[in-house]
């Protein structure tokens, strides 16, 4: 990553749940096409969609779909947009099954609460938007044969597969390891503790500037490491 090749940055805010919170999804436009950071979930398809298509996105110039991890509120448009737009889609291996079964308690240590509320019908991937990925990401996936001057870094916590994308110029698209909905602070619903402050250390290793989360408003690292 010696080289900066910029872009133009989209960010579609997604309602969820009745309108009770909100998720993010981010549309990157590159020299050669457009990349798709999460889906948001199957209901708010036709505004994703709005969206997508109202930034200049097309079927056949939309080239990659980045998943930060496999819960349904960030995957489930993306069987969809696969079909429809042509986009190639990429998710670290340990959030595969979640997605190929729509079962977003697997591979987590979550506790009963919690596996009651992923199991319910509005929360779990639909059968027709299950998919088997096309790429596997991996801690330091090179993004740049996609027009894209970053890389994947691995960041578990929230899930076991969550990732994060990592700009040369020190943006960070952290999935739900980080949010910012009353405050920039680790995501509220955690499966693992110790790796996300472990991921959070990793973060430190990098110089990195905004952070752009799955729910919340944009912010700079430094506002939630001051916090801490």
């Amino acid at each position: 990553m010696s080289s900066t090749k910029r872009f133009d940055l989209k960010r579609v805010e997604l309602k969820i749940y009745g309108g009770i919170a909100t998720v993010n999804t981010y549309l990157l436009k590159t020299d050669s096409g457009f990349i798709l950071i999460d889906t948001g979930p199957s209901s708010k398809r036709s505004l994703l969609e709005k969206e997508i298509k109202e930034a200049g996105c097309k079927p056949g110039n939309l080239k990659l779909i980045i998943l930060t991890h496999g819960d349904a509120d960030h995957t489930g448009n993306a069987a969809y947009l696969r079909q429809e737009y042509g986009g190639k889609l990429a998710l670290h291996p340990d959030d595969s099954v979640m997605v190929q079964k729509g079962d977003m308690s697997h591979n987590r240590k979550v506790n009963p609460l919690i596996k009651v509320l992923f199991a319910l019908p509005f929360v779990k991937l639909k059968g027709k938007d299950q998919f088997k990925e096309d790429i596997e990401l991996k801690d330091g996936f090179d993004l740049s044969p996609y027009d894209l001057n970053a890389k994947i870094i691995h960041i578990p916590g929230h899930s076991q597969g969550s990732v994060g994308v990592l700009t040369v110029d020190g943006d960070l698209f952290c999935g739900d390891l980080l949010e910012n909905t009353a405050k920039p602070a680790i995501n509220s619903i955690m499966d693992d503790e110790d790796a996300a402050h472990s991921s959070i250390e990793k973060l430190k290793k990098y110089n990195i500037n905004m952070v752009y989360p799955g729910h919340g408003n944009p912010f700079p690292l430094k506002d939630f490491l001051d916090c801490k």
